[in-house]
């Protein structure tokens, strides 16, 4: 892990660009908590870093108001990192079919999500590695939002997050349910009851589908982009619960 930047935002959060094998990410650590802050890794839809700042960088101040550390890594073919033919291709025939208002097949979102999800999971554990490493943070660790898939994979696979926040949302392939039965740690799903891109009976059906002992769906009314702020503090008061 390389550190490329670092400033000091106004609220006292250290904030550090740094880049891991040519992967550009982002560190947040608060200045007032105690050594080694438990962490939060942060998901963001393949969109880009920059793109996905404003609204990661609100998510990071909050955890480090809360005491924890928070970190993000760019998404393969995102951001600046190199284009993905495969992924581009995939998103093109979505966008054909939602333009055409056809139903969204299983082949293309397995072709679109399925691929990012055995690209994405092995970066963000290599990011877990360098990440605990550091002396200012230690476990345990949580994920929070992002693709659901890839989080449902990392939930599965990676034995050092202890809890999940899950954003809801459609284009989860069939094989994503079967390894949702397999995760047992704590989740806590938002789900936004009126979400335009959003397949409500498929995201009911794959809560249940969680094997987890402990599982709450918090669902609020409104679009995609609608989450209430009481949300995100139950979100909040979840990790503290769990990551203390």
């Amino acid at each position: 892990m390389h550190f490329t930047s670092e400033q000091h935002l106004d609220d006292g959060v250290l904030e550090r660009e740094f880049t891991l094998c040519e992967i550009p990410g982002i560190l947040w650590t608060p200045a007032s908590a105690p050594a080694p802050a438990p962490l939060i890794l942060l998901g963001h839809p393949p969109l880009g870093l920059r793109t996905m700042y404003p609204r990661l960088a609100g998510r990071a101040r909050q955890a480090a108001a809360d005491g924890f550390a928070a970190a993000t890594i760019e998404l393969p073919g995102s951001g600046d990192r190199p284009r993905w033919a495969a992924a581009e291709r995939a998103r093109a025939d979505l966008r054909r079919a939602m333009e055409a208002g056809e139903p969204v097949g299983d082949e293309i979102v397995d072709s679109l999500v399925l691929p990012l999800v055995e690209k994405s999971v092995p970066e963000w554990q290599a990011a877990l590695d360098a990440l605990l490493s550091l002396p200012e943070i230690g476990g345990p660790v949580g994920y929070s939002g992002g693709v659901i898939s890839i989080g449902i994979r990392l939930a599965l696979v990676e034995p050092r997050i202890s809890a999940a926040v899950l954003f809801a949302g459609s284009l989860v392939p069939a094989a994503m349910f079967e390894e949702a039965r397999r995760v047992t740690i704590p989740l806590h799903i938002l789900l936004q009851w009126d979400d335009e891109g959003n397949d409500r009976q498929a995201a009911l059906e794959l809560f249940d589908a969680f094997g987890s002992k402990e599982k709450t769906l918090h669902a609020n009314m409104g679009g995609h982009s609608g989450v209430p702020q009481f949300a995100g503090d139950a979100a909040a008061r979840f990790f503290a619960r769990h990551l203390r």
